[in-house]
């Protein structure tokens, strides 16, 4: 997919498009994969369109616009595997996403058939989009990205308006849509348990 892309420091501007947005795909690119220890390091949000907004952060994570967009109830924000992200953006930035819908935990609930639940799976599956994971180990704390890295950091939040509608298809289909938003809910009590180094308490 083309796309074009606007590349912003530490916080978005204050007159930022996505103010008008009603749902927001959202991704993050991290140092490593625990929060507590770990740098976040890129963020990259899209409305929908061709217009990816990425927020790259320096080491300063003071980020009001995005703090305010983010926590906003009226804005529906898509994540694939948000666990990751929201425990990077609590953790760092003190923010608590709002009105979240998360395309793994869709796809494990109504897509039961198979155990193919990643991005990529998912893009190939239901829009018929593959998609190349080959940058995700990348170096995402250098000063400047190649055009591989934005390319890839792009795909990962160009395609997730799509696949939430096909999924909302089937979870309509399999009467599944309200076990799947008390999912989407509990995600901030998950991240919390996350942070607090308390695992998973349900487990026997």
């Amino acid at each position: 997919m083309n796309f074009k892309y606007e590349l912003h420091l530490n916080d978005l501007p204050s007159e930022t498009s996505l103010k008008n947005a009603t749902t927001i795909a959202i991704d993050g690119e991290f140092s490593g994969l625990n929060p507590l220890t770990d740098k976040l390091h890129l963020l990259q949000l899209c409305d929908g369109s061709d217009m990816v907004h990425f927020v790259k952060f320096n080491g300063k994570y003071n980020a009001p616009h995005l703090k305010s967009l983010l926590e906003n109830e009226k804005i529906k924000k898509i994540f694939h595997f948000g666990r990751a992200d929201l425990g990077f953006l609590k953790q760092h930035l003190s923010i608590n996403v709002r009105n979240i819908f998360d395309t793994k935990i869709a796809s494990k609930i109504c897509r039961k058939f198979t155990s193919n639940h990643g991005l990529k799976d998912l893009s190939k599956d239901l829009i018929g989009v593959k998609l190349d994971k080959e940058m995700q180990t990348s170096d995402w704390g250098k000063e400047e990205y190649t055009k591989e890295q934005i390319q890839y950091a792009a795909n990962d939040v160009l395609y997730l308006h799509k696949i939430k509608e096909e999924l909302e298809k089937i979870l309509k289909r399999e009467n599944k849509n309200e076990i799947a938003e008390e999912c989407f809910k509990f995600l901030e009590t998950r991240t919390t348990l996350d942070l607090n180094g308390l695992g998973d308490i349900f487990e026997h």
